[in-house]
């Protein structure tokens, strides 16, 4: 059965950092591209970050570039997303995603940063 577990989410304040996790059973995160996604309240959903299942080659928003750090742990099948210099404006709920032919998501967990 293919599952997607995020978790690490919770409440910074602004300056802050927090690691997400997205742990994946049923197929090799390697076999497919990872990426995290972000919906705000009263917004549509984004692509905050990906990693090629080629080169492991990476792709960040421009809101997040710098501040972000999205990688792979084969070993331990799971996706990280390492967020640093949070501000309010990175408040979602934050979702994995992974992607080959089949598409997966997860249920999501959710980020708040206060001022």
């Amino acid at each position: 059965q293919v599952q997607l577990v995020e978790s690490g989410g919770g409440m910074v304040r602004t300056g802050g950092s927090l690691r997400l996790s997205c742990a994946a059973s049923g197929f090799r995160v390697d076999f497919y591209a990872m990426a995290w996604f972000r919906q705000a309240p009263g917004k549509e959903r984004e692509g905050v970050a990906c990693i090629s299942s080629v080169d492991e080659s990476t792709y960040y928003a421009d809101s997040v570039k710098g501040r972000f750090t999205i990688s792979r742990h084969n070993g331990e099948n799971t996706v990280y997303l390492q967020m640093n210099s949070l501000n309010p404006e990175d408040t979602a709920v934050y979702y994995c995603r992974a992607k080959y032919v089949a598409e997966y998501w997860g249920q999501g967990t959710q980020v708040t940063v206060s001022s």
